[in-house]
């Protein structure tokens, strides 16, 4: 490693990066917060579970669908504008959801928050990277989701908690607070980037930034995301009734198990954010490699409470947590662009849907085992998609020049240009 990396790497993360993981956990929070209020939830809004249940869909299907489309009306907004603007829109979501008197009135309250949602964490991911250097994305990349991970491991169990001591509307009034001190530390700390990186990003051009679409690698690294993702969501989903009806372990032991299996996913996402940068795509490979292990361990042992607890918390060191890993080779083989990133979220949450509704499909002709083994096929697939970045140097570590194609392209007004990210003088981090 040269001393200038050596430098880059040993540099602080900036408190802005801290302030948009602040943001983020308040969104996951609201995400997840459907999920342990579904019975307070259904009796206050006269419906049944099954009801409540399709709120879950409705608030990832608008981050699939909505979030990159509120992302290129903000194209043109500097990205602490465009944040601020997309806490309005999060904070009146949540609102209508606390006084809501009906179940369709819910449901507009979980479009309106999942579309907010996508567009901030692309936004934010987008952010994270160009406020540091470009051999410090992963560590960046990493604060900003540990926001994903603490909302996980402490948002929705507090959101329960309120929901349960006070009632659901409480627990979203309490997300629309969160909310608010989200954004007004975002108004007090978080920068935006240098002239240059703003432009650099493509601000204010669609075509600009879509002209990733047609790079191979880049298209690789998205279906890699949406494999990664489904295949541990299609375990996480199916959780409770695996460990109650197959281990059988006691329904009061579940949320504890729950808690310890965020506090793994905390622990992963710190492990990976220090691989991502150097070994990207090697880190990748074997996390995922891992999870395919863990995945088939769990379906072959969930009879056997110990083995099938070490499996479980397995999943969390190696499954989401690759993360901030998936966000760099995305970076890389695209662009630090807001609305690169916020698709690139959406192919997330479409490998959140498929997990879950395929192995919801599965459960009922081959049981509560499906959805694990459904987890490790996905996961052998995504090592397929992973594989070829092998031969590509700057995927593989962010050490080698760019392919010559795309420094051309970079030059080029129309695709990008030619001025160098700030903090990345060999101008590799510029494609867009």
């Amino acid at each position: 490693m040269t001393s200038s990396s050596s430098s880059a790497s040993s540099r602080p993360v900036p408190w802005s990066v801290y302030v948009l993981a602040a943001g983020i956990f308040a969104m996951t929070t609201s995400e997840f917060a459907v999920a342990g209020l579904m019975p307070q939830l259904a009796a206050g809004l006269d419906t049944g579970i099954e009801q409540i249940g399709y709120l879950v869909t409705v608030f990832a299907v608008a981050m699939t669908i909505g979030g990159p489309a509120l992302t290129v009306l903000l194209l043109r907004a500097t990205p602490r504008s465009a944040l601020l603007v997309i806490f309005a829109i999060f904070l009146a979501g949540n609102v209508i959801a606390a006084l809501a008197n009906s179940y369709w009135v819910m449901v507009i309250a979980r479009v309106v928050g999942g579309v907010a949602a996508q567009a901030f964490f692309g936004i934010s991911v987008s952010l994270s990277a160009r406020l540091v250097d470009e051999r410090m994305r992963g560590r960046a990349n990493g604060v900003a989701m540990s926001g994903l991970m603490l909302g996980t491991l402490l948002g929705m169990p507090l959101a329960t908690f309120v929901g349960g001591q006070l009632g659901w509307r409480a627990a979203f009034w309490t997300i629309s607070a969160l909310t608010v001190v989200a954004a007004l530390l975002t108004l007090r700390f978080v920068q935006n980037p240098a002239p240059a990186d703003v432009a650099d990003a493509g601000a204010g051009s669609m075509r600009r930034e879509l002209v990733v679409l047609r790079r191979p690698q880049f298209v690789l690294a998205l279906v890699s995301s949406t494999l990664i993702i489904g295949a541990t969501f299609s375990a996480f989903s199916f959780f409770t009734p695996i460990l109650t009806d197959v281990t059988g372990l006691p329904a009061g032991l579940i949320p504890l198990l729950l808690v310890g299996y965020g506090a793994a996913t905390l622990v992963g996402n710190t492990v990976v954010a220090r691989l991502a940068d150097r070994r990207t795509v090697v880190t990748l490979l074997a996390g995922t490699a891992l999870n395919a292990v863990f995945l088939a361990g769990f379906a072959l042992f969930a009879g056997a409470a110990p083995l099938a607890l070490v499996f479980m918390l397995g999943i969390g060191l190696v499954g989401v947590t690759m993360n901030p890993a998936m966000a760099v080779r995305v970076q890389r083989a695209g662009s630090t662009a807001p609305l690169v990133n916020t698709i690139h979220a959406s192919f997330i949450t479409l490998g959140v849907i498929l997990g879950s509704a395929i192995g919801s499909a599965l459960i009922p002709h081959y049981g509560l085992r499906a959805p694990l083994l459904l987890g490790c096929a996905l996961a052998v697939l995504a090592l397929v998609t992973i594989i070829p970045a092998l031969a590509d140097p700057h995927l593989r570590g962010g050490t080698s020049s760019l392919p010559e194609e795309l420094v051309a392209a970079s030059a080029r007004p129309t695709s990008g240009p030619a001025t160098a990210e700030r903090g990345d003088p060999g101008g590799r981090a510029a494609c867009t």
